[in-house]
Parts: C-alpha cells; structure tokens; sequence
C-alpha cells in the first residue's frame, strides 16, 4: 500500500512501514527508543515488533496496565518519572505500540517531556489505526471525562501492520468498526455502502477499508488541523457517545463500554434527532440505525442514567459560550456543525433508541 502524506508525516502500511520505520530512526540519530506497551501488546504485539527492528540505538521497554482507566494524569506523572530515570534526553524518541490508550496517552507523553520529544504511533488495534493514532490528538482523561487535557502534536511517523489485529477480540474489532462505519456517515456515501451487506465482507477485504478510512480522516485533518472548522465533522456520534462512554466508566454496577460501543449509540442517537430536525431522511435515519443496531445490539440505558448522560454534556470540549455543540448528518456523507439541541430531543432520541 503507498503511503499516506499527512501534515509534516506520513502513515505507512504494513512492510513497507517497516522500512519507513527504520529510515526514520536512522536519519534522526535518537539516543535511545522507549517503547511503551500494555500488558497486552507487551505479550501479542511487542515480540514479532522486535523481530522486525533493526537498530543498533538501545532500546528500553516500558508497560502499563491497560484500559481507559489508566489514561490519567498518575499515569503520566509515574511515566515521566521512568523516563527520567532511564535516562531519556531530548534525543530519544518514544514509540507508542498499542491501542488508543496507548497512543492517546503516549502521544501526551511525549509531547510534554522535556517540552516534547519525538514519537512513532504503532496502532495494534482496528481503533487506533483508523481514528486514535491519526491526527496528531493526544491526550488524557480529567477523572471520567474523556480527552479534557491534550495536546495537539503530530508523530514523526504511523505505521499501521494490519497483522496485529490477527490476535483482537472480536468486540474490539466491533469497536473500531464503529469509527470507520462514522467515516462514511460524514463524508463518503459509496464508503458507508460497502457496509450494508457486512456478511459479504471477510478479512482480505480489511486492508483496502482501512486505508480508505484512513485516507477521509486524513483528508478531514489536513484541511482544518486545530478544529475550527470541517475537523469537528470527526466528532459526529461523540457528543452523546462520549457522555455515555464517561457515565458507563464511572458507574461501579455498569460494565464499562468500549469507545466504538459507546460511540455506536451516539450516532444513532445523533442520526434520530438528525432526522426530527428535517436534517436527515426518515430512510437515511432508518438504514443507520439497522446496520449499527445489527453489530451492536441494544445497551439499556434508563431514564436516570439518561439524566446523568445529559449532565455530562457541558464538559464536551466541543461546547462553545457555554452552548452544546452537535455534529448533525444531512444526508449520509455531509454532515452540518455547531448545531445545538434541546434536551427534550435528546430524551426523544434515548426513547427512540429503545425501540429495536
């Protein structure tokens, strides 16, 4: 697969990224690589990655423990004092080989280090190498709102080896299928398609998707870096999927949903009040919610929790003079920003939703 020229990098794909990979370090003249990993891409992913590294830089290795919950500002703060001590300079280049944790919160990391220092994105997930490892966002949780403190600094190189997802669960694979089926939802329709019929599809068919869904985020991120404009089109089915994601995290008696789980219900809670604005075509509204509901399923979410969620919603980073901003769809591929929205429709929609 050719590479992907992004702003100041590019994304490479599978050995051909390895030899991209390897240039990089070489041109650079880094005194030391880090690796961070979870105890998980410490056991499935790091061995065949040290396999394929040829460098005569030493290398450390450091793990943390996986899951949403560790992308905290303790985390860091344990992760700056290692660096420090394993003797990390301005000179040495962190490689994030992992899932979106690991990227998001690498990506901090090295951003702040030593007033930053360079970085390598290596996406193990199908999550990470279509949505968290692109685009330069990197960041971590306040508590349990998601992304509240960040940077926006771009890696030195991505490669995507779409052989780490050989060794992904099956939710985690739903997951990401969730950020590449918004990918066609905001901006390319004959996209969103080729997921209609999701049993004609197999594996060998994975690749060409995830290039393409890497190509439109790309594509989105080139033209409006810093989300002023256009880039907010990225966050469709996050302003309620976020909210969701951070209540279900938060909830000690509610198994805590994966981002694309969470991130799922917001598109179609998105799409429904799309539709009740005269946005978006009953038809359209209709097929979204089939196919999503059809990988998903129905997540119970009482009116109670439906209180809490919408509570939630003034910390979206998206919100601007105080008002909730939502990204709406006016038909499938064109979406319409900074839309605001009464909370009687979000209630609308959570009814909606509950009805298969």
């Amino acid at each position: 697969m050719k590479s992907i020229s992004a702003a100041g990098y590019n994304i490479d794909f599978n050995e051909n990224g390895y030899d991209s990979l390897h240039r990089i370090l070489e041109q650079n003249t880094y005194s030391k690589i880090i690796i961070l990993v979870d105890e998980n891409t410490s056991t499935s992913c790091l061995p065949p990655f040290l396999e394929s590294l040829s460098t005569t830089v030493a290398i450390e290795i450091i793990e943390i423990e996986s899951g949403e919950e560790h992308k905290t500002i303790e985390t860091c703060a344990q992760l700056w004092t290692a660096l420090t001590e394993l003797g990390a300079d301005r000179k040495s280049v962190l490689i994030n080989l992992g899932g979106g944790v690991i990227t998001d919160l690498g990506g901090f990391l090295a951003s702040t280090y030593k007033r930053g220092v360079d970085f390598i994105n290596i996406p193990t997930t199908l999550l990470a190498m279509v949505d968290a490892a692109i685009g330069g966002k990197n960041g971590i949780d306040l508590g349990n709102l998601k992304n509240q403190i960040g940077t926006i600094t771009n890696p030195k190189m991505v490669l995507i080896d779409t052989h780490f997802l050989e060794t992904l669960p099956q939710n985690q694979m739903r997951s990401g299928l969730a950020e590449m089926l918004k990918h066609g939802l905001i901006l390319d329709q004959s996209y969103w398609n080729q997921f209609l019929n999701l049993s004609q599809l197999d594996t060998t068919d994975l690749p060409e998707l995830i290039y393409r869904s890497v190509e439109i985020k790309n594509k989105i991120v080139l033209q409006d870096p810093t989300e002023k404009g256009i880039r907010k089109s990225l966050n469709f089915g996050h302003t309620l999927g976020h909210a969701i994601e951070s209540y279900f995290l938060e909830k000690e008696n509610r198994a805590t949903l994966l981002h694309g789980e969470a991130i799922a219900i917001g598109m179609i809670l998105e799409s429904y009040i799309s539709f009740e604005l005269k946005l978006l075509s009953f038809e359209s509204f209709l097929e979204i919610k089939t196919v999503l509901l059809s990988l998903f399923g129905i997540v119970e979410i009482s009116p109670e929790d439906q209180e809490f969620i919408i509570n939630l919603l003034v910390h979206d980073k998206k919100n601007e003079y105080g008002k909730i901003q939502f990204v709406l769809l006016e038909q499938i591929g064109k979406v319409k920003i900074n839309q605001e929205v009464p909370n009687n429709l979000i209630l609308n929609a959570f009814k909606n939703y509950a009805i298969p």
